[in-house]
């Protein structure tokens, strides 16, 4: 099946069941409520994202069939993303405490991590290095890390969308400049689906994500970034580079908090995007400010890292600077003023 039909079959199924799903949350007052810890001031239906698992995990299994993505690789996406997204949509609609949440979480990044083939190798400075047990430590570890940051940095209109977006569209890209097109089918589905969803959730947004959504794109991001490491060593730096607002600003949040003895599974609204969204009093140029970051910093990174031009360790670092001089800049992980 043509992957330029069913990109806007996936796009309008999204945006087809984010119109059902507002729907629904308005009807069952499904709203997300403001409070003092939260980036907006309107009362808002949430769990939209849940169009964005629903079209994406229905043509999964197309990319399988037609060989863009292999078997293994597609049923530890279903099974991981459909895991994580229950355990958010369960959490969105009562509570489960964060370590249930959290071992629920590993859970699913060790049935994607057992799908693989095996563990990509690591290349730094042009050794690769096979880290063994070691190795699918870090990848769970990672993988919890993704899935959460995302649902930390989903707090102001458009941005978590935004984001999947533009990384999956860069990942295609690089597919396509180390030759392997037919690999770029899986990111830009997942595309199409959360722009679908973007639709209704560009500022201002007339309804959220939610932790079923934002949780799924984190674990399938980092899913499909283990993926293409394992296609070329190289492209692990690359994706990650992709990451990279998104992956430095919540880590930068989280030691700045644990430094300071917060509780850091409380939620806030410390992170950099938030402070810069109150600074400038909407979301959209905070939203904006990451799609150009994205395509105009982090995508030539990305792209020189693919093609071999420099060492992915030396470009994350040399990528990652500037976007931590922002963080400081805007405060990320700073006590707010009363």
């Amino acid at each position: 099946m043509s992957l330029w039909f069913l990109l806007p079959v996936v796009l309008g199924a999204s945006l087809l069941l984010t119109w059902i799903l507002r729907r629904y949350a308005l009807s069952r007052s499904l709203m997300d409520i403001p409070n003092a810890r939260s980036s907006h001031s309107i009362p808002t239906p949430r769990g939209g994202g849940v169009a964005i698992v629903l079209a994406y995990l229905a043509v999964l299994p197309v990319v399988g069939y037609d060989g863009w993505l292999s078997w293994p690789m597609v049923i530890g996406l279903m099974g991981a993303g459909a895991w994580v997204a229950v355990i958010g949509f369960l959490d969105d609609h009562g509570h489960i405490a964060a370590r249930w949440r959290l071992l629920a979480h590993f859970m699913g990044a060790a049935w994607l991590l057992a799908w693989l083939p095996e563990l990509p190798h690591l290349a730094i400075a042009g050794t690769s290095f096979d880290l063994g047990l070691i190795g699918y430590l870090l990848a769970a570890l990672m993988l919890v890390w993704l899935l959460n940051l995302y649902n930390f940095m989903d707090g102001i209109d458009g941005i978590a969308s935004v984001e999947a977006i533009t990384v999956c569209a860069g990942g295609a890209l690089l597919y396509a400049l180390i030759g392997m097109p037919a690999l770029a089918a899986a990111p830009l589905l997942l595309a199409g689906a959360v722009a679908g969803f973007l639709v209704w959730n560009f500022p201002p947004a007339r309804i959220f994500m939610g932790d079923a959504g934002s949780g799924f794109l984190g674990v399938v991001l980092g899913g499909l970034t283990l993926q293409a490491a394992w296609v070329a060593p190289q492209l692990l730096w690359a994706w990650l580079i992709l990451l990279g607002v998104f992956v430095l600003d919540a880590t930068f949040t989280l030691l700045r908090r644990l430094m300071r003895g917060d509780k850091v599974y409380e939620a806030h609204r410390s992170h950099a995007y938030q402070y810069a969204s109150r600074q400038y009093g909407a979301h959209l140029p905070v939203t904006m400010a990451v799609l150009a970051i994205n395509i105009l910093w982090l995508l030539p990174w990305a792209c020189v890292v693919a093609l071999g031009y420099i060492d992915g360790l030396l470009a994350l670092l040399i990528a990652y600077l500037p976007l931590a001089l922002l963080a400081v800049r805007f405060n990320a992980g700073q006590l707010e003023k009363a």
